[in-house]
């Protein structure tokens, strides 16, 4: 892998345009990403840069490279379990940026003070996600048979991820 020169910072306003056009690639190829093309812009808005989200980009050379954000994954009783979403735009897939945001995220999730994080919908035949959550110390808790409708391969099951903090 070669060593990419990046930087991971909170979100801005100004950076809503390049995590929204990210958000409707991912979402209509159809093949990692629950959200499809009919996801309104509010909607994804709402989940993964406002409140109680907190949302971070990756920058590599200066250039938008990817996003991800931290929220709890449940109200109230399940309030303490954090969720996140990560992006990273094609052109700078295999950087190792997946297991940076990830690594980062695990990171600010402790600070706000979570105690254990989930990913709730890791679809299985996203091998690289797989194996990068896995790097970060995730494991497989559950397998959801089927679960996910992939654009090319039809149904594919899908995992629950977990690790504690």
């Amino acid at each position: 892998m070669t060593s990419t020169t990046f930087t991971i910072r909170s979100a801005t306003e100004a950076d809503w345009p390049a995590i929204w056009a990210l958000f409707r690639s991912a979402a209509e190829s159809g093949d990692v990403f629950a959200y499809d093309e009919s996801t309104s812009e509010e909607t994804a808005r709402k989940l993964w840069f406002e409140s109680p989200a907190v949302c971070f980009v990756v920058e590599v050379e200066g250039k938008f490279a990817g996003t991800y954000y931290v929220r709890p994954n449940q109200p109230g009783r399940g309030d303490h379990v954090a969720n996140a979403g990560y992006m990273v735009a094609p052109e700078f897939r295999g950087l190792g940026l997946s297991v940076a945001l990830c690594e980062h995220s695990v990171e600010v999730a402790r600070k706000l003070g979570f105690c254990a994080m989930q990913f709730n919908f890791v679809v299985s035949t996203n091998e690289s996600a797989v194996r990068a959550w896995q790097k970060c110390c995730f494991a497989v808790v559950g397998r959801l048979s089927g679960a996910f409708r992939h654009k090319q391969l039809g149904l594919v099951d899908v995992f629950v991820m977990y690790r504690t903090l």
